[in-house]
């Protein structure tokens, strides 16, 4: 038993059974005679519902982790000295992606048993903001140990229509040149960067959209063999009740078989008295 591994298992867990597996690792510490352990454990706090999703989009999704990163690193180095429109066209990329993935964490919290309203999913894009704009942000959201939907105070600048950056003081020409060609490397970098992490965001997104055909195409083909199901139980049902009344039917006639039979007999014996009487009184007669 050790602390990481435990704190992976608590903030994997759903919300309502976090405090309960806390007190149990606790416990467990303590009989192993851990009792710092046992304080570390006992500290780690609940998290709250968006810092869970938010949590559940790292584990769920190892995939878009990486990707975030490497787009949050660029885009703050763009941030420094980018003309606006360039700025523009990564703000308009950034938004997407964020809504798309906050759109994401909401379907798998629906799946998880959570349904989310908006509130809680403007935290979760507030956190995403948060991990675009400060690196520390961004560790801590990747580490998928979350107790609150973190502050997106700190994020990139706005940038109006027709609107240029503040640029900082002219520096002697060579500097500047050099300046201007590493922000043009990095401007670069940052682009490609964002459309790999859109094209990988496309594909996940196609994927989960073929798989959410697939389960449904499944659900339909379930109902229907569900309902041919229940119609040939019913059908069942109708030929063991003709069957019973069939056996029924047959008990009754061979008894009345039997019944008939047995007055064929006393009437045989009968007439074959009724006969042998006639018979002594017609020689007696004679």
């Amino acid at each position: 038993m050790d602390y990481d591994s435990v704190a992976d298992e608590l903030y994997a867990l759903r919300p309502e059974e976090f405090t309960a597996a806390r007190a149990s690792a606790v416990a467990s510490a303590r009989t192993a005679g851990d009792r710092e352990l046992a304080g570390r454990i006992g500290a780690l706090r609940k998290p709250s519902l968006a810092a869970w999703v938010s949590n559940l989009l790292v584990r769920s999704s190892p995939g878009e982790v990486e990707p975030l990163l490497r787009l949050g690193e660029g885009l703050r180095q763009a941030h420094q000295d980018l003309d606006g429109a360039q700025l523009r066209e990564l703000s308009r990329r950034q938004h997407a992606l964020i809504r798309a993935l906050s759109l994401q964490a909401r379907q798998l919290a629906k799946e998880a048993g959570h349904p989310i309203g908006e509130g809680v999913q403007r935290e979760v894009e507030n956190t995403l903001h948060a991990v675009l704009a400060d690196p520390e942000a961004a560790r801590a959201w990747a580490g998928g140990r979350l107790t609150k939907p973190l502050d997106a105070a700190v994020g990139f600048p706005a940038v109006a229509e027709g609107a240029r950056p503040q640029r900082p003081a002219p520096a002697p020409s060579r500097p500047a040149e050099k300046t201007s060609e590493q922000q043009r490397r990095r401007l670069d970098r940052a682009r490609k960067e964002a459309e790999a992490a859109e094209r990988e965001l496309r594909e996940l997104r196609d994927e989960a959209a073929a798989a959410g055909e697939a389960a449904e195409e499944a659900k339909r083909q379930v109902d229907a063999l569900q309902r041919h199901v229940e119609e040939l139980t019913g059908e069942l049902e109708r030929i063991r009740s003709e069957h019973q009344q069939a056996r029924f039917a047959e008990r009754t006639a061979r008894e009345r078989a039997r019944t008939a039979d047995r007055r064929v007999r006393e009437a045989g014996r009968k007439a074959a008295t009724a006969a042998a009487q006639l018979e002594r009184l017609t020689s007696s007669d004679a």
